[in-house]
């Protein structure tokens, strides 16, 4: 097999081993057999099934490997005949040396007639102490079955690694890494650059026979039953496999956690980044990304494929929920989130119960891909082309990337989307081709020097074949290669792809040093199995206040006529809407399953459970279609929006519009018709509402605000004052996308940074003279050194709350452009200039 070479040392001078030895225990085991560990359950009409508890059994030099062989039946009755197990530790498939490295031995064992089902024996197999520093060496206990069904793989004993330099957690990471790499073979270096899905892999044998570098669950791949300690289990089956080869170098196992730890059910759900985006806290973000990363550890996974760091310029886009917001200046604050999940930019918290490996993506330009370029199957943007200046790449592309290297994020991963940077004379290349991006800017520009990931199949979509696309990215700086399916054939070609010299050597060591460095801060070499201290943390009371509080900073109020909000617990409500009650819709897409579903499919509040929590028993009726009597009631609230949906499934134009449903938009125009009433809209984007906007008393963009409805229930209630602003310019229509501030024409519904608050505020003030009382305040903090600064931007808070009161719903293109601008300028550190800004825009509401 590909990677799998045996290993004969010279012969010891110490620790030779002398006659068979055998021992065996009987006992009664309980049959419940794991798959992942070796056994099966037996079917009905199948005849009996010999298993072993782990099919890998590492030790330590000098140590008694114990291998229980078990019997199963049918039904779990027991045996109606004999069944009789040889066993031997001579033959061909093992590394290590019979009589130098460990006690051969054989035997037989029989279980008779009436034996109960689960009753199991134990073989044991003795290795040498011996005197020197080696890599791991196996032993095969071969098995022939008489009566049964004898077990998939054969058993095989490890003696561990041992002695040598890079198994020393004293030494420098550097040095270990450098002793590693000087000890592996060309085959084994092509296995730590390959990365396979969990569910394609032939044999489970093939992580040793490849030497495989790291395992995925792609979106709703997930164990049975899909809990957080069969997650553990699962991922530990996989480490176990690892250990037996030569250097046993640990997985290291990735998933898609992009808005908590999504894919496994029970867990804290926060809101998607656009939700995280409106709350502009960069504190709660980084809260945010600690609950995740702490979740997701404790289930044995150290790397998470987040955080999405693009800057979505088009909300056509099915990811545009995966983006913090349109601005450069916003994406860049929210990256705290990154030191929440990964700790120090050094790395040397990485190997914590409570922090993970982080992922930059997609590099770079995924977010501003221009509608109607892709060809992707039936996408019409995402996965396209990004068409930009020079210029426009580094200010708003590029500028994110370098935050996240800055903040030490340890892996990056390409768009699949092209590049075409006008005016360069040349076509639009595939990130995963370009290699003066990879190479150029991000490696050797911006310092990157974690390890850099492909996305899922992307290198397929670079033109030309197989060996092609392999030697195109890798010499590109792709330095781990995503191949969920197609793993033992990309380990095959870029083996051949080397050794043709196609690829430089010195690539795949800088590749593979950049993978092990990781794996080492990780600590997995010594610690590769999963640390379920925190396990009952998981969606645990204090996870779900963080992801409460940012469900509530993440509503933002765009429309409050006649002070509707906040409601009061004893008001009669009339409640209705497609996602009123519908816990899946509000946590939207990559929920459990990639794609998401409507319905309950994790533990959670809605937004309707959250609304009964805070109100009187007696306060809310609920009628999903506003089919119930509207008679009598103080106020509607109408929860509305989208389905779930990723990528470019949930791209614009393929089966999907910015407008509400039909039936959405009569249960507003029912609703809004017969009392006062507050409109929810539990979206990735913004939806088109303006021809309705008349009849609602209250507009609230609720994002997709996660599993604590509780959260949403607390500022329609009051118990916290909305806050939130726009992550994202608010359109009129579809034909002014794409949209964003900064534009030379900007005529939205709502701007870029918009959000009213239901704080109370002193009334009456004279706006001109206290805008001109601020800016000097903002001029004074600047001469002291402090203008960007909490107090700073308390001031610009003030400043725009009072620019919206003097605007109301009058919203101009020279009232609109200004204000945008102010809340950019203000992420970027200028307090006065944002405050000129707003200034500017009081004038022209005048």
């Amino acid at each position: 097999m590909p990677g799998q070479r045996r290993q004969r040392r010279q012969r010891r001078q110490h620790g030779r081993l002398g006659s068979t030895a055998t021992s065996f225990i009987v006992g009664a085991v309980v049959a419940a057999l794991l798959p992942l560990t070796g056994g099966a359950a037996v079917a009905a009409d199948e005849p009996p099934q010999v298993i072993t508890d782990e099919v890998v059994h590492p030790v330590k030099e000098g140590a008694t490997a114990r291998v229980k062989i078990s019997v199963a039946t049918t039904g779990s009755g027991p045996l109606d005949e004999p069944v009789t197990v040889d066993y031997t530790t001579e033959g061909d498939g093992g590394t290590a040396t019979s009589g130098e490295d460990y006690r051969p031995v054989d035997g037989s064992v029989t279980f008779p007639a009436g034996t109960a089902s689960g009753t199991s024996r134990t073989v044991e197999v003795v290795t040498a102490r011996g005197g020197g520093a080696e890599p791991a060496e196996t032993v095969p206990l071969h098995l022939t079955v008489s009566g049964a069904k004898a077990p998939a793989e054969t058993p095989r004993v490890v003696i561990d690694a041992h002695g040598l330099p890079y198994l020393d957690p004293e030494l420098p990471v550097q040095r270990r890494v450098k002793d590693l790499l000087s000890r592996m073979s060309l085959e084994e270096k092509a296995g730590q650059m390959t990365q396979a899905e969990r569910n394609a892999l032939t044999a489970p044998g093939d992580i040793a026979d490849y030497n495989l570098g790291s395992l995925l669950s792609g979106g709703g791949s997930v164990p049975t039953p899909n809990t957080p300690a069969a997650w553990a289990r699962m991922v530990d089956a996989f480490q176990l496999r690892a250990q037996a080869t030569r250097f046993q170098i640990p997985l290291v196992y990735g998933v898609d956690a992009v808005h908590g730890h999504n894919n496994v059910v029970g867990t804290t759900i926060m809101p998607h980044n656009i939700g995280l985006g409106a709350t502009r806290d960069p504190r709660l973000a980084e809260k945010t990304g600690a609950v995740t990363a702490s979740e997701v550890r404790a289930t044995g996974l150290p790397w998470d494929f987040a955080p999405c760091v693009c800057v979505s310029r088009d909300e056509r886009w099915g990811r545009a929920y995966e983006s913090f917001g349109e601005d450069p200046a916003l994406v860049t604050a929210m990256e705290t989130v990154i030191k929440g999940m990964q700790g120090a930019p050094s790395g040397k918290d990485l190997d914590r119960r409570d922090k993970v490996l982080t992922t930059a993506k997609h590099f770079v330009g995924d977010g501003g891909t221009e509608y109607g370029s892709s060809t992707t199957g039936s996408y019409t943007i995402d996965q396209g082309v990004t068409k930009v200046t020079r210029e426009e790449l580094e200010k708003v592309h590029l500028a994110p990337f370098q935050e996240a290297v800055d903040r030490g994020v340890g892996t990056v991963m390409p768009s699949y989307s092209s590049l075409d940077i006008l005016g360069d004379g040349q076509a639009p290349l595939k990130m995963h081709a370009d290699g003066a991006m990879i190479n150029g800017v991000l490696k050797d520009r911006m310092g990157f020097e974690g390890f850099v990931i492909s996305d899922w199949q992307a290198i397929d979509q670079i033109p030309g074949d197989h060996p092609s696309d392999v030697r195109t990215s890798v010499n590109a700086g792709v330095d781990m290669i995503m191949v969920p399916t197609a793993y033992r054939d990309f380990h095959t070609t870029l083996v051949d792809e080397v050794k043709a010299g196609r690829i430089c050597r010195a690539r795949i060591d800088d590749a593979v040093s950049r993978i092990l460095t990781a794996k080492f801060r990780l600590g997995l070499f010594e610690k590769p199995y999963a640390d379920t201290a925190n396990l009952a943390r998981i969606g645990s009371a204090g996870h779900r206040a963080v992801a409460r509080e940012a469900a509530a900073k993440s509503q933002v109020l765009l429309k409050n006529d006649g002070g509707v909000l906040p409601l009061k617990p004893s008001q009669k409500v009339y409640v209705t809407g497609s996602n009123a009650d519908d816990l899946g819709n509000q946590t939207g897409g990559w929920t459990i399953t990639w794609q998401g579903s409507s319905g309950r499919h994790t533990d959670g509040t809605t937004i309707l459970e959250g609304m009964r929590k805070a109100a009187l028993d007696s306060a809310i009726t609920y009628s999903k279609d506003a089919s119930a009597p509207t008679d009598g009631y103080d106020a509607g609230v109408v929860v509305v929006g989208e389905t779930p949906y990723a990528e470019g499934v949930g791209d614009v134009g393929n089966g999907h519009d910015l407008r509400l449903s039909e039936a959405d938009q009569a249960a507003v125009d029912r609703v809004c018709g017969a009392m006062k009433c507050a409109v929810l809209i539990v979206s990735g984007r913004p939806q088109l509402i303006g021809d309705r906007l008349g009849d609602i008393d209250a507009l609230v963009a609720s994002w997709l605000p996660g599993t604590e409805g509780d959260g949403v229930a607390d500022v329609l209630y009051g118990k916290r004052a909305f806050t939130g602003q726009l992550p994202l310019t608010w359109p009129k229509s579809e034909a002014q996308l794409p949209i964003n501030v900064g534009d030379a024409a900007y005529d939205p519904q709502y701007p870029y940074g918009w959000g009213l608050t239901t704080a109370a505020r002193a009334p009456g003030e004279d706006g001109a003279k206290r805008l001109e009382e601020l800016t000097a305040e903002a001029r004074a903090l600047r001469k002291a050194g402090r203008g960007d600064s909490v107090k700073g931007r308390e001031l610009v808070t003030a400043a725009r709350l009072l620019v919206q009161d003097r605007i109301g719903q009058k919203i101009t293109p020279a009232v609109a452009k200004p204000f945008a601008e102010a809340d950019h300028l203000l992420l970027g550190g200028d307090v006065v200039g944002a405050l000129r800004k707003l200034t500017a825009a009081y004038r022209a509401a005048e």
